[in-house]
This record gives C-alpha cells, sequence and structure tokens, in this order.
C-alpha cells in the first residue's frame, strides 16, 4: 500500500504549476504533472485571503485526509497541488470531498 507524501520545497510547486495541467471550480484548483516513480505526492496551497491561520489549517487538515483516505482514486505516479480558493471557508469535509472528485474528474477526462 502506498503512502501518503507531501510535497515540500517552493521548486517543487513551482515545478508542478510550471509544467503541469490543471482544472477547477470554485472552490478549489487542482495541478496534476507526472513525476517519474516518486509515487503520488500532494501539496496544498491555502492563501491568507482564504482565512485565519485556524480556518487555513482545517482546510489543509481535510485536504490531506480526504488524500490520504482515497489515494487510490489518484493517479499513480503524479505530483498533486491543491489551491484552495476563498468560498471554501466555510465549507466541511463531505462537501470539500465533493470538490476533490469535481475537479479530479476535470482533469482525467
Amino acid at each position: 500500500m502506498d503512502k501518503f507524501i507531501s510535497l515540500k520545497k517552493n521548486s517543487e510547486f513551482r515545478g508542478v504549476y510550471r509544467h503541469g495541467v490543471s482544472a477547477a471550480n470554485r472552490y478549489l484548483v487542482l495541478y496534476k504533472f507526472p513525476n517519474k516513480g516518486l509515487g503520488r505526492r500532494f501539496g496544498f496551497s491555502i492563501s491568507k485571503k482564504v482565512g485565519k491561520a485556524v480556518c487555513r489549517n482545517r482546510l489543509r487538515r481535510i485536504l490531506k485526509e480526504i488524500c490520504r483516505l482515497h489515494l487510490e482514486r489518484f493517479p499513480a505516479e503524479h505530483d498533486f497541488v491543491f489551491i484552495v480558493r476563498q468560498p471554501s471557508f466555510d465549507q466541511d469535509y463531505h462537501q470539500m470531498e465533493k470538490h476533490v472528485w469535481h475537479v479530479l474528474g476535470k482533469l482525467n477526462h
């Protein structure tokens, strides 16, 4: 079973932004980029415009948990970066899960 791996370095995020493909809805933007054998890696970017630190951390924890529990739904050997948009500040786990599957479905078509 694969384990959850986070993107940490700014250069990794920049590479995904520069060379990856993206899909978006009102709540999220998702970038996807093949990473040549490094497994599934996830990054999260949440602007201060979304809310205070408590709100941003709650959204990050929700997204991390969605990704961790459903690793098999994400294509293998890819990097994923989620950018959370401002209307997400009051969304709960189940609503965010729907938004994640919506943008992931857009990317996989």
